[in-house]
């Protein structure tokens, strides 16, 4: 079938998908970089400190801790009847007593009671732990007669400090515990000018602020009911020192933000460098791989008068032309011996039981335009491109295989 504009669309119709490069050729060593932050900032430990026309009041919502409940370190009292001898109880010489014996909530929560055990007691109301109490004493076999109190508070604090007479630590008993009486426990305020002064307390993550004269001016405000961890400081006045901290503090966050980029860039540098290294291995593995035929590829085998008879391998990812097999691979058509008019594509049947039923597609390229087809025509696997050999070629041939055997047989018989 000679090739023409209409053949060659006719042979271009047949399916075929040139094969893929593997992924890593069309990755980049960036492509899943991120660059990390520095993640949350811890909240600062100073506030700016600007001297206010005005303090302004942050009262604390009112609290309600509850009934007391026991902490690790407070010292529980357990008080049970001293046995007598049966006569002092007969005659009533013996008057009624307690023996009383201090026991310290261990760091597990828990008493150590001898003849008893170890009794948890953590966290629980002074009614619950008589009831613990009383059930571990019953479970002995031991007269359940007992009474138990709270000896000494250690569990739940308060801290008052900053411009009071005595900086202290005051516990938080059974009876709830007020700001003034926190105060008090510290000596009271100690605050020439109450223009500036206020009382701040630190409560879980939270600043609260009561101007003193306010204090001092709302009775409520002093009844403010402490919770345990509270922390109550009382500053005098706008102070040069602190305000500095302030921004010494901010010009070390500024330098922990630089600081986390700069190590972030690093690390993202190194990251890239990592995997274009890994791109690389993988490319030059597969490559290695090709070099040493261990790839299934698509050939086009070149045979006949061509400059170079070989297997063209069809490319990756794009289709292939007779133009691109003559002069890539096939060293193009020697003008000597090659016949330009009869340049054959051979394709077969994709059906192995039609082994016979090829298809052979015939350009001439007597017609220099022609060539312009052979850009066209795409090539499927195993084609097969001959190029036939001019007559005179086929004759010189002919003779030069002939005039050894003549001159052989001469003188062969000339001796």
């Amino acid at each position: 079938m000679p090739i023409t504009s209409e053949s060659v669309m006719l042979a271009n119709q047949s399916a075929y998908r040139p094969l893929a490069l593997p992924g890593v050729f069309s990755q980049t060593a960036g492509s899943a970089g991120t660059l990390r932050g520095a993640g949350a900032l811890p909240e600062p430990a100073f506030q700016a400190e600007n001297r206010p026309a005005a303090l302004e009041t942050r009262i604390p919502p009112p609290a309600d801790p509850g009934p007391y409940k026991i902490g690790v370190g407070d010292v529980v009292l357990l008080a049970t009847p001293q046995a007598g001898t049966t006569i002092e109880e007969l005659s009533g010489l013996l008057a009624a007593q307690n023996r009383r014996q201090g026991y310290t909530v261990q760091d597990d929560g828990a008493i150590a009671i001898p003849d008893v055990g170890r009794i948890h007691i953590a966290d629980m109301t002074l009614e619950e732990a008589e009831a613990e109490l009383f059930q571990r004493l019953v479970e002995n076999q031991i007269d359940p007669s007992f009474s138990l109190e709270i000896a000494e508070f250690n569990s739940k604090k308060v801290s008052i400090g900053g411009a009071v007479a005595s900086p202290t630590v005051a516990p938080i008993a059974l009876t709830p515990l007020y700001l003034d009486a926190a105060l008090a426990a510290a000596g009271g305020v100690t605050v020439t000018d109450q223009d500036y002064a206020s009382v701040r307390l630190y409560r879980q993550g939270t600043l609260y602020q009561i101007p003193l004269s306010e204090l001092y001016a709302r009775s409520g405000l002093q009844r403010i009911q402490l919770v345990d961890g509270d922390s109550i400081f009382v500053d005098t006045e706008y102070r040069l020192e602190q305000a500095q901290a302030y921004f010494e503090e901010q010009i070390r966050i500024a330098e922990f933000r630089q600081k986390a980029r700069t190590d972030a860039l690093t690390e993202l540098s190194a990251e890239v460098t990592l995997r274009r290294a890994a791109l690389e291995e993988a490319r030059s593995n597969y490559q290695t791989q090709l070099d040493l035929d261990a790839v299934a590829r698509d050939y086009v085998y070149l045979t006949g008068e061509v400059g170079n008879q070989s297997r063209f391998p069809l490319p990756f990812d794009r289709q292939a032309t007779l133009a691109d097999a003559l002069y890539n691979e096939g060293g193009g058509i020697p003008t000597q011996t090659g016949n330009v008019r009869e340049i054959y594509v051979l394709r077969g049947s994709a059906d192995p039981r039609e082994f016979a039923s090829v298809t052979a597609w015939q350009l001439d390229g007597r017609n220099a335009a022609n060539f312009l087809l052979a850009t066209r025509f795409e090539l499927r696997p195993n084609d097969v491109v001959f190029v036939a050999e001019q007559p005179i070629t086929r004759w010189n041939r002919v003779i030069q295989q002939l005039t050894p055997s003549l001159l052989s047989t001469s003188v062969a018989a000339t001796r």
